[in-house]
């Protein structure tokens, strides 16, 4: 009976002490059937769902910038720091490598901390914690949270089934946010030191190691001081398990955290208007494309991999071109209307019309958009535009807080002098730098894809190209005298049309094709288009890649009609191609996040001209560079000839200035053996413009840029394998475009004259 008792009380006291164990193995074996809630499958283990960034890459890896819902970018393993690695397994799980998803020593040690009311440390491994941001949603209650528990001990064991560890570690580095669209160690390593996981130094892991803890507590764009005294704890755990020495934490934890900050922001970065332009184009690829699974992708979601055409070296080359040129000519600009009274505008507007352009401006403006939206009344509106008010405005010293009512900084804004440009290699279709505006923080509008501005004579090559198609020598002679277009043949709605040069200069002079064309001479011009009339021009425009909408006039000859610099670089690059039009392309191939290629694309091609035209063409455009002599006048003249002169640039060259009615646009096309590179300058509204054409010519508003870029790109030549070569042109081409022989042409139209 005595023996029957003890045994009774013994089964008692093992009960007690194993009640909790056996309590807790039922609870968990329930939890694991889901009768406390859904728990993943197998598939949603073997591939959890995380939001990754589309990443925009350029031809020489740089990621250009990305889309993203979250800022998230997937990495392997191999592509971490060591000392990233070490930093958190000292920190965060020292046992990691040992345990099965649940450490029971650190479990028993942090029960053991709450009943003795001592601080033991928290016993959450790294797997559970990856388990608990996969899977499951914040608690609302305390019994919720217990439950939650339960659920990621169950999943971490799953997870420690299904990975190796590596891959855990990977997983939750990977899924980590580090806030400031920072998701992610990829995106945390760019944005806080500008640099790769891989390539993080000791203090820098630690830095982002320590804000595993609490990333908002420990931000070092706001609690510099804490987040130090936090990476310093994390150097002081790597210490104590002998991932690096004392004497190596003594010296670096005095060091101060040194950020390299580039904020996530589609305002920042280089190619922003690019960005935004392959926005559009990307989702309507995303719309006409399907994953495995039958959805369309999506590209703030799914991680594409674009790989472009761009060279990041060239596109910040291009960049930098722009500021530098145009902040120097906006201070001419102010300078030059400095005391008018309508300024920015022509001193003979009426009041009215000067109000008309600022209320268009008004209501091309986000603040109206949004006013308008919200049912404001446009009287109420108008009052609100006139309300002085706290603001950010745009200037090329940085950005300016002022006091300015909305219609003032309208007005203000129509004094910047915009700029688009684009430059692509003429062989490939590869575009290499896009940049469409100033500030694409203040000025979102691309001036490159979808801006068309009136392109002068920049087209007049074209006619000259047509001219030499049909047999003409860039040696035919021509006199400098007006030519009248009648208007009952030539179908003019009021009069007849006389084209004018810009001055008298040689007026009456015989002069060539190819010193007409190098000195932009209209009457050389109007006798070309005399000869072919319209529709003839506008076909070859058309197979040169011209896809806007141009009416068959006369005045085309001059460029009176508005093109994009997309499409007028694309041409241009049909004279240094042999006459093939290649089509620009900017994307080279779409790949999905685990590198499996989803598409490749090529430039379409068209052969516009003879190789023999396109040649005569190259050496006429080197003309405008070099200068043309013109013996009956005993002159050298060229518009582009500061390029020699003032820019000192020795290699072959060939371009074409272009300077529209009232200097309201300023054009450069520079062509190179491997670059075709065209620029645009101008206003947002034509009637604001230099009022003199020393400063509104495409000489002094559009070639400085491309001289910038292209003295920069051949300062970086070992880099970028862009070398001032020659022209690849027979001899033959050289004795016809000399013009030194008597030969002045295959055809003789002199009853024209």
């Amino acid at each position: 009976m005595k023996l029957t008792s003890i045994k009774q009380k013994v089964f008692s006291i093992w009960l007690v002490i194993l009640s909790p164990v056996i309590l807790l193995s039922v609870v968990l074996y329930i939890t694991s059937t889901g009768f406390f809630g859904a728990l993943p499958s197998f598939e949603e283990l073997e591939n959890p769902k995380n939001n990754l960034a589309t990443e925009i890459i350029s031809s020489d890896g740089v990621t250009l910038g990305k889309y993203f819902f979250e800022n998230r970018s997937k990495i392997n393993y191999d592509e971490l720091s060591p000392q990233l690695v070490n930093a958190l397994l000292a920190t965060e799980d020292i046992r990691f490598r040992e345990h099965s998803g649940i450490d029971v020593r650190a479990l028993l040690r942090a029960v053991k901390g709450q009943l003795t009311g001592s601080s033991a440390g928290g016993a959450s491994t790294i797997t559970q914690q990856l388990a608990k941001m996969l899977f499951t949603k914040t608690p609302a209650s305390g019994i919720e949270r217990v439950m939650q528990k339960f659920k990621e001990w169950i999943i971490a064991v799953k997870l420690e089934r299904q990975y190796a560890k590596d891959e855990i570690l990977n997983m939750y580095l990977n899924r980590f946010d580090f806030i400031n669209n920072a998701v992610g160690i990829k995106s945390a390593a760019q944005i806080y030191f500008n640099t790769t996981p891989k390539e993080l130094s000791l203090q820098e892991s630690a830095m982002l190691v320590g804000m595993l803890k609490n990333p908002s507590l420990y931000n070092p764009n706001r609690r510099l001081e804490l987040t130090e005294s936090r990476r310093n704890v994390v150097l002081s755990q790597m210490s104590k398990y002998d991932f690096i020495s004392k004497t190596e934490y003594d010296s670096i934890s005095t060091l101060p955290i040194v950020l390299d900050f580039k904020k996530a922001s589609h305002n920042e970065g280089l190619a922003p208007y690019l960005r935004e332009h392959l926005r559009g184009v990307l989702k309507k690829w995303c719309d006409n494309n399907v994953k495995a699974d039958g959805s369309n992708y999506n590209l703030y979601t799914d991680g594409l991999k674009i790989y472009t055409t761009i060279n990041s070296k060239m596109q910040q080359y291009a960049e930098e071109a722009v500021q530098t040129h145009i902040s120097s000519l906006q201070d001419d600009f102010f300078k030059h209307w400095k005391g008018y009274t309508n300024a920015p505008f022509p001193k003979d507007f009426e009041r009215e019309q000067i109000d008309n352009i600022l209320e268009s401006g008004m209501k091309r403006s986000e603040r109206y958009r949004k006013l308008k939206e919200s049912n404001t009344s446009q009287s109420e509106i108008k009052k609100i535009f006139r309300k002085k008010v706290p603001m950010t405005v745009f200037s090329w010293k940085g950005e300016v807080d002022t006091i300015m009512s909305p219609m003032d900084s309208t007005r203000y804004y129509k004094y910047f002098i915009h700029s688009g440009m684009m430059s692509m290699d003429p062989n490939t279709g590869h575009v290499k730098a896009y940049v469409g505006g100033i500030n694409y923080k203040h000025f979102k509008y691309d001036h490159v894809k979808v801006g068309k501005r009136q392109v002068g004579s920049t087209f007049k090559p074209f006619l000259y190209a047509l001219a030499l198609q049909e047999g003409y020598s860039p040696c035919y002679e021509v006199p400098n005298v007006p030519v009248v277009f009648e208007k009952e043949q030539w179908g003019l709605p009021d009069k007849d049309w006389v084209p004018r040069n810009s001055d008298d200069k040689y007026e009456g002079l015989i002069m060539n094709l190819k010193f007409g064309l190098a000195n932009s001479v209209n009457t050389i011009t109007a006798y070309i288009m005399k000869q072919f009339g319209p529709h003839s021009l506008l076909d070859l425009a058309k197979k040169m890649g011209i896809t806007s909408n141009l009416s068959p006039v006369p005045s085309i000859c001059l460029g009176t009609f508005d093109l994009s610099v997309y499409e007028m670089v694309g041409a241009y690059s049909t004279f240094v191609n042999k006459g093939i039009w290649t089509e620009p392309i900017i994307v080279q191939r779409i790949e999905d996040n685990n590198g499996v290629l989803l598409q490749e694309f090529s430039p379409k091609t068209n052969e516009a001209m003879s190789e023999k035209t396109a040649d005569l063409m190259v050496r006429m455009l080197q003309g405008v560079v070099d200068g043309v002599y013109n013996p009956r006048a005993d002159v050298t003249m060229g518009t582009g000839v500061r390029l020699r002169r003032k820019y000192k640039f020795g290699n072959e060259i060939g371009g074409k200035t272009g300077t529209t009615q009232n200097n309201s646009d300023g054009w450069f096309m520079g062509i190179t053996p491997n670059l075709v590179t065209g620029v645009w300058s101008g206003n947002e509204d034509r009637s604001v413009h230099f009022r003199t054409t020393f400063y509104g010519q495409g000489a002094n508003m559009a070639l400085p840029i491309w001289a910038e870029y292209m003295d920069r790109v051949y300062k970086d030549t070992t880099t970028l394998g862009v070398y001032p070569d020659k022209f690849d042109i027979p001899q033959s081409i050289d004795l016809i475009s000399d013009c030194g022989s008597k030969d002045m042409g295959t055809i003789d139209y002199e009853e024209e004259f």
